[in-house]
């Protein structure tokens, strides 16, 4: 059976995305990186999604990004409560790169076809790392820098979700059977999703849209009552 490396944050994206792989007949191997998010919550949460489409395989890897960077990592940051069309706060140097650069070394060693990413280019909060011509970039990294590729073989850096809106993502996902009450969007971690964030002000829009009701909006409101 092919395989296919899934980076797997534990958002919805992510998991949509693997969810694609799943549907592609792919044998999923997962990795999910701890780089010192504020939002911690998402590493449980991916290890339920891996658990839920059956990975093979799923790794948390633990990599140091440096704190004071981004507000996801810095505690003495706040985590903004607007949209902004710049470059956010929540901006983490790099993180895309290193996260693919692991994928990448991991495909080649379990000569996997085919590495899922769950970036999309419409929601994506002004990262320069989640642009259509990002993608394409480390495409032609891809060909060039392993002994898989330049020997003739093809390792396809895949975001099946790059054109795609919020709404659009979450359609898709339930079209797969995806239970999005195993995803978490929040910048926070807690019981909760905060709700005022940016990734959660996207989440809970895109379900709107969607003519649907965030699961995890349910799930707390059963709770209270």
């Amino acid at each position: 059976m092919k395989r296919a490396v899934c980076l797997l944050s534990g958002g919805m994206d992510s998991a949509v995305a693997a969810a694609v792989a799943k549907a592609e007949g792919y044998s999923l191997y997962g990795l999910t990186f701890n780089y010192g998010q504020k939002n911690r919550r998402e590493i449980v949460s991916a290890r339920r999604i891996a658990t839920w489409l059956k990975f093979k395989e799923h790794w948390i890897i633990r990599v140091y990004l440096l704190p004071e960077s981004s507000s996801l990592t810095n505690p003495e940051k706040k985590i903004p409560t607007r949209i902004t069309k710049f470059i956010p706060s929540t901006y983490v140097p790099g993180r895309n790169t290193l996260f693919i650069s692991y994928g990448l070394a991991y495909a080649e060693a379990l000569n996997a076809e085919t590495i899922f990413i769950g970036i999309n280019s419409i929601d994506y909060s002004g990262y320069p790392d989640c642009r259509p011509k990002y993608i394409r970039q480390f495409q032609k990294l891809i060909n060039l820098a392993l002994k898989k590729t330049i020997s003739g073989k093809k390792l396809v850096l895949r975001a099946p979700l790059l054109h795609l809106s919020k709404d659009q993502i979450i359609k898709k996902g339930l079209e797969l059977g995806l239970d999005f009450s195993l995803t978490w969007s929040c910048y926070r971690s807690g019981e909760k999703p905060c709700g005022v964030c940016p990734a959660c002000q996207l989440r809970l829009e895109g379900f709107r849209k969607a003519g649907l009701v965030d699961p995890l909006v349910n799930q707390t409101e059963e709770r209270e009552t």
